[in-house]
């Protein structure tokens, strides 16, 4: 058939339309009123998309793009992407070997200026290595910059500009005021072709994605591609809450999984920077562990909403000598609250104790016997703490619902498990097969240091506490020392035991931070 003769896809399409019409007129005829306009009128005004020429024209001269010569040996596996990056998650900025100098590679990334006198906030992995760092601001003018301070565990960098007058400069905002779904700009320097503008909203708070111990990113679903890292985050009220920095992406390009740094981080992070050229971090004190469904069963605790999903940090043990002991903070509390700010999980304690400077007090709110408190703690320098772990203890005893031997933590035991005399408590010496201590993870070699928030020495102090225990409810909370970490094992005589004994622990090194 000829093609002239073949309907356009628009004919075709009005065709469609004017005989759905004159179907969809003639069955409603004999119904219409003359009042059916009105139930179709719009009963508000609709709304638009957000207009940001006005926010872009405001913050646009504040950002500035990064490039620097780095060394080929400091760039890490994997960052950048540029030369392709295997992993899912990256850093995005892009970086090239330079023909003409074979150990060098030049890298290109964002960042944005945050006082008059030019200083500017970046990443870490832009800078990290460089040996000559420029910044390139919108109208075109390159300046030299200095490396004031670097942080790795946040990613953050403080850079200090040259200028012969004062710059235009953004201001950092509050990131706990920002909710999932509000409209955010990321600015910054894409693929190394200067300014550029993308929009998308927040999609979640709060995300770990394993990049370092104080992971706490927003998630956007603006695309932030190579060259974007160290770029700001903003929102319509013009202000920073936060600092792009990884992508998810198994090509290295924008899928719509992004993450930045939120400002409430970086402010803190900057000051010290500012003033030191280093950063200290808070240090508690503390192991903690997860409240699986079933160690709140077994402490008895209600979810602040019915349904929810138990909320808290289980302190597994307490160093000695830490603020946390000094406080009077003990093993088997549930903190809940820091100075006021709801604590989720262990991650997100840590997150929070990292960032409170040492010296400073702090109100933790703790669960003990469900009954909540408010306890007062100094903060101390996690860099100079003690790497002492939390005291060990034991449980044993011949637990026969839980299905469990124990045995005295006598001199040959202590010397197998390379225990002292400071540790008390029984052995795990067999664990029934199929049995309730066996789905909850019990494993023969165990020391159960307590039962609930009781202490024992021998298994017919073991024995006697989980009686009483399971005479109120169906699981027992136990105490265990394994391989060195103290922690929490719920065990449930009704089946479920989906516990999540992962303790996440605080030993005084840097990477740890509770």
């Amino acid at each position: 058939m000829p093609v002239q003769n073949l309907p356009t896809r628009t004919s075709r399409a009005l065709l469609c339309a004017a005989v759905a019409g004159l179907s969809f007129a003639s069955i409603m005829a004999p119904a219409a009123r003359a009042d059916t306009a009105s139930l179709i009128q719009p009963t508000a005004p609709a709304k638009t998309i957000p207009d940001f020429v006005s926010l872009v024209k405001q913050v646009k001269p504040a950002v500035v793009s990064i490039t620097a010569k780095i060394r080929a040996d400091s760039v890490d596996p994997g960052e950048g992407q540029g030369q392709g990056q295997q992993m899912p998650f990256g850093f995005p900025f892009p970086f090239q070997m330079m023909p003409q100098q074979h150990q060098t590679i030049e890298a290109r990334g964002s960042g944005f200026i945050i006082s008059a006198d030019g200083y500017v906030v970046t990443n870490n992995h832009v800078v990290k290595g460089a040996t000559k760092v420029t910044a390139t601001l919108d109208d075109g003018t390159t300046l030299s910059a200095r490396i004031v301070g670097r942080d790795p565990k946040t990613d953050i960098a403080l850079l200090k500009l040259t200028p012969t007058g004062k710059l235009p400069f953004i201001q950092l905002g509050e990131s706990d005021d920002v909710q999932p779904g509000e409209w955010v700009i990321a600015v910054g320097n894409p693929y190394g072709l200067g300014g550029t503008v993308t929009a998308g909203i927040v999609s979640a708070l709060g995300r770990d994605i394993g990049d370092g111990p104080y992971d706490n990113f927003f998630q956007v679903d603006a695309p932030i591609n190579r060259g974007n890292s160290g770029g700001p985050l903003i929102t319509q009220d013009g202000k920073v809450v936060g600092v792009n920095t990884a992508i998810y992406s198994p090509s290295g390009g924008s899928i719509g999984i992004g993450f930045a740094i939120p400002s409430d981080i970086v402010q803190t992070v900057v000051t010290q920077l500012r003033t030191t050229g280093h950063v200290t971090r808070g240090y508690l004190g503390v192991q903690a562990q997860v409240v699986s469904p079933t160690i709140a069963s077994a402490l008895g605790l209600k979810p602040a909403t019915p349904g929810a999903a138990p909320a808290g940090a289980l302190v597994a043990s307490v160093s000695s000598d830490s603020p946390a002991e000094k406080a009077g903070i003990k093993a088997g509390d549930v903190i809940t609250k820091l100075n006021g700010k709801s604590i989720d999980t262990p991650h997100n304690l840590a997150v929070k104790v990292a960032s409170l400077i040492p010296g400073t007090d702090a109100t933790f709110t703790i669960l003990r016997g469900n009954a909540p408190r408010d306890l007062t703690v100094k903060i101390s320098n996690q860099a100079g703490s003690g790497s002492a772990p939390g005291a060990p203890a034991s449980l044993g005893s011949n637990g026969q619902k839980l299905g469990v031997s124990l045995a005295p933590l006598n001199s040959d035991a202590r010397q197998q498990l390379g225990l002292d005399q400071s540790v008390k408590g029984v052995v795990v010496s067999d664990v029934k097969p199929g049995s309730p201590a066996e789905q909850a993870g019990i494993r023969p070699g165990d020391v159960i240091q307590a039962v609930g928030d009781q202490q024992i020495d021998n298994p017919k102090a073991a024995v006697t506490a989980v009686a009483a225990a399971l005479k109120s409810r169906q699981a027992v909370l136990l105490r265990v020392l394994r391989d060195g970490q103290s922690l929490f094992v719920a065990v449930s005589l009704s089946g479920d035991n989906s516990n999540d004994s992962g303790a996440s622990p605080d030993n005084g090194d840097d990477d740890d931070n509770n």
